[in-house]
């Protein structure tokens, strides 16, 4: 190698004349053997002729969660893998590489770095990502490898007991390797923290809106109503303008108490409320001068507000997911048309069943 860098030959077979050589050698190494071989006194020459070039560990959510897709595609498995199963398993491994920040939480860097808008209590948080790169310049070079997690998926399959994996079960087998890892119990109990708060705090939202919608789907009309009544409603606040009652054709003052309670299902406080109404109406009237459709689903935060403000006024969603055994024809039939639209969403019938009864002891408590 040092003949090759230095004079540009290498030896030919046999007692051939050297050959011309011209081009760059490339290695990798992880970062331990590097430091092992940079120990070595008799490397000294070669280690003149290198440039070391730190290569991180992937930072992005959706592109670690293409890294295991592209894996399991080209390999023979060919169990069921159940939504946000590769999902939760790829936030673990990038939170075991972010390193801390005083700006920020770890999960909230993870969403960041993911290209996803931070939305608190109806706005938007401003944080600047360069500063965050900034503030680590050695971020990604350690934590969970692509292999850790490739290996803890591969278990997950080879102890399920149906040809299907879900999130619960690789958390629980996340859980288990990260206590046989040979780390400092410090760096365990974080890691420990990441799978049983972080994660699974995050994975029970996603789990509660994904069941939701699933529920919400037979309630569509409704959701339209509400979403229509708060439009007129929020327009006729933001303009100062009053509301005709379409039955007596008597005009109205816009309902605050109406307007407030679909506000407060997603933690809008009454000061921020005013800004929330005018971010609303302006945003349906940019839709309106686009000629974009215009339904209860186009704009997010509200759609969020009336999903919940609908599950909370029916007060169904939790009986018909819980109370198995005590279900009546009506609730059978809501909990059946919840199960197809699952289904439709990517489950199986034994995940969709794991899912909604793990969903019933840890969302919906009577």
């Amino acid at each position: 190698m040092i003949t090759a860098t230095q004079e540009k030959s290498i030896p030919s077979p046999g007692k051939g004349s050297m050959i011309y050589f011209d081009g760059i050698i490339l290695a990798h190494s992880n970062e331990a053997e590097w430091n092992k071989f940079k120990a070595d006194h008799t490397n000294e020459a070669i280690l003149d002729r290198i440039v070391k070039i730190e290569i991180p560990y992937c930072l992005e959510l959706n592109e670690e969660v293409k890294i295991y897709e592209k894996i399991l595609k080209n390999s023979k498995f060919t169990a069921h893998i159940a939504p946000h199963t590769i999902e939760v398993a790829s936030m673990f491994a990038i939170l075991t590489r972010l390193a801390s920040s005083n700006k920020v939480d770890p999960l909230t860097k993870l969403k960041i770095y993911n290209g996803e808008e931070i939305v608190e209590k109806g706005s938007t948080k401003k944080v600047d990502i360069l500063e965050l790169r900034e503030e680590a310049s050695r971020e990604g070079m350690t934590g969970i490898s692509t292999r850790f997690i490739m290996k803890a998926i591969d278990t997950a399959m080879a102890e399920a007991e149906h040809d299907c994996i879900h999130p619960i079960l690789v958390l629980e087998v996340l859980v288990k390797s990260v206590k046989e890892l040979s780390i400092s119990d410090e760096e365990k109990k974080k890691y420990l923290n990441f799978i049983q708060n972080v994660i699974k705090k995050e994975y029970h939202k996603l789990l509660e809106k994904e069941v939701t919608k699933a529920f919400i789907h037979g309630y569509n009309e409704q959701a339209e109503d509400l979403f229509n009544n708060y439009l007129d409603h929020a327009e006729a606040y933001v303009n100062k303008t009053k509301i005709k009652d379409s039955s007596t054709g008597e005009e109205l003052e816009p309902d605050e108490k109406f307007l407030r309670s679909i506000e407060e299902q997603i933690g809008i406080t009454s000061s921020a409320a005013k800004g929330f109404r005018q971010d609303v109406t302006s945003y349906m009237f940019y839709l309106m001068r686009s000629k974009s459709k215009m339904d209860y689903k186009c704009y997010e935060p509200l759609k969020e507000a009336i999903e919940k403000k609908l599950t909370g006024s029916v007060k169904e969603l939790s009986r018909v997911i819980t109370r198995t055994k005590v279900r009546d024809k009506e609730q059978n039939k809501k909990y059946d048309a919840m199960v197809e639209e699952m289904k439709r969403n990517g489950y199986c019938d034994h995940c969709c069943n794991v899912i909604l009864k793990y969903a019933a002891n840890n969302l919906w408590k009577d």
